[in-house]
């Protein structure tokens, strides 16, 4: 790895990274934590609404998500920890301060590893290591919602749903060097959250990051919430942008917090920053130390393969590309699928169509493997391999059924037949490709005299003609012969 003096472009970038872990009951009281689509202030209680005499119960699954996410990000977990009150004021906060760690986190000194954005061809090296400063526990505040954008809304609603909703937060140190960077990490940690059973990033709001930027040596901006992958990398350009013009012009970058316009696309600023004694941390006196040395040992039995470590097992066990490893083993669900496929159908052959194809047609259509695999199994995809391999359908049949299949639903067989994307016979062939070189005598003429692209128009006409069910490459060379 490269020392930081080699980075050129002067940026540091450090993170908070607030994960929403998935239990089904808050940090300190039992009230629903599934309260998404749900009506404003209905998951409330006492306790989540900070109301006098109400006190807080530690919930214990909570914890052991925590440690779990600690062990998986290879840090160091302490014996104890204690919970502390962070006080501040503001309306999200009932009770005017959020219960979180302090000096007892439940872990520190962790690592993770990412591939460079350039990927390993000039500035950093192929392998770049993020140091992990810390991770703790702590309460999500409610939720502000302003009548326009942050800085025009005349006012702003309060929703409490959110409030104590359990939270782990993941602190880097600053070794992060360019927007896109920061996108792989955090690409690497919500698929390492989601190996773990413990984070679901298909949920809105799961999680949300307050990065720290600074450029050339000078004074660090917070940008804060920044709640979607795409607004990260945004978000990070303009801030980037933004220090530059000002280094550029001779003024100075403010120690402050900006908070990120989503439709503009710009950081504005909110208020000076923060140092931690403005908080005025004690320990929370409700909540007794809890010993968590004696749960680690357990909870290590419970970390799976992660992502890793399955991409290096699918290149070696299934003798695939490595970037078709990446693809498949990024989300867990596309992973899983993948195995059960080529436990049934040639492996190689599988990841090409899951990790090209498949995977493909979820981005377009913007769902996860999990929701698509409510209507594609694994056995209705293997069934449409078969037939591709068997040459009952073209490669453009196959994809046509995977489409219809994640749009309506269905079984490979039902969609050939219905939509007539068996492949055709010779004879068929024949008489398109006939009819092609007698309606494109130009194109005929251009292929003879040396013009290659001419072929590739002509076949594109005879699979227009045959709806896409003739062989592109059979098609080839009955043209060539005709011609």
């Amino acid at each position: 790895m490269k020392s930081e003096s080699t980075n050129t472009n002067g940026v540091k970038i450090g993170l908070e990274c607030h994960a929403q872990l998935i239990t089904k009951s808050k940090l300190f009281c039992p009230c629903s934590t599934d309260y998404h689509n749900s009506e404003p202030n209905t998951h409330v209680c006492a306790t989540c609404l900070g109301l006098p005499g109400a006190l807080p119960v530690v919930n214990e699954r909570a914890i052991r998500y925590g440690i779990k996410v600690a062990l998986a990000l290879n840090c160091e977990v302490q014996p104890q920890i204690i919970f502390y009150r962070k006080n501040y004021y503001y309306p999200d906060l009932p009770r005017g301060f959020q219960i979180t760690q302090y000096d007892f986190p439940i872990a520190l000194n962790g690592l993770v590893q990412i591939e460079s954005a350039s990927g390993g061809d000039g500035g950093r090296e192929r392998g770049i290591r993020i140091r992990i400063r810390r991770v703790h526990m702590e309460e999500d505040p409610g939720r502000l919602v302003y009548k326009g954008t942050i800085d025009t809304a005349k006012y702003s609603l309060v929703d409490y749903n959110r409030s104590g909703i359990p939270l782990v937060e993941i602190v880097t140190e600053p070794d992060l060097r360019s927007p896109k960077e920061v996108r792989i990490f955090l690409g690497e940690l919500r698929s390492i959250l989601g190996y773990l059973s413990v984070f679901d990033g298909d949920l809105e709001g799961a999680m949300r990051v307050d990065a720290n930027i600074s450029v050339g040596g000078g004074e660090r901006a917070e940008v804060k919430n920044i709640s979607s992958y795409k607004d990260v990398e945004r978000a990070l350009s303009f801030e980037i942008t933004r220090q530059k013009n000002l280094v550029r012009r001779g003024l100075k970058v403010t120690l402050e917090t900006r908070h990120y316009d989503e439709v503009r696309g710009i950081t504005l600023s909110m208020r000076t920053k923060e140092f931690e004694h403005d908080y005025r941390y004690f320990p929370e006196p409700d909540l007794v130390p809890i010993r968590i040395s004696d749960m680690v040992s357990e909870i290590k039995g419970e970390i799976p393969e992660l992502p890793d470590e399955k991409k290096r097992r699918f290149v070696s066990q299934y003798s695939i590309a490595r970037e078709h490893a990446n693809t498949l083993t990024y989300d867990i669900n596309i992973a899983d699928f993948y195995e059960e496929v080529a436990s049934k159908m040639d492996a190689g052959l599988s990841a090409v169509w899951v990790a090209d194809v498949l995977k493909g047609e979820l981005n377009y259509r913007g769902i996860s493997m999990r929701e698509a695999s409510k209507r594609v199994s694994a056995d209705d995809f293997v069934a449409m391999l078969r037939y591709f391999k068997k040459g009952v359908i073209t490669e453009r049949g196959a994809t046509e059924i995977i489409r219809e299949m994640l749009d309506h639903g269905g079984k490979p067989d039902e969609i050939i037949k219905r939509k007539g994307l068996a492949s055709i016979g010779s004879a068929e062939i024949e008489k398109a490709v006939l009819e092609v070189i007698k309606e494109n005598e130009n194109a005929v003429e251009d292929y003879r005299t040396g013009k290659k692209e001419a072929l590739h128009f002509l076949v594109g006409q005879v699979m227009r003609k045959t709806r896409g069910r003739a062989n592109p490459k059979d098609v080839s060379k009955w043209i060539e012969e005709k011609i």
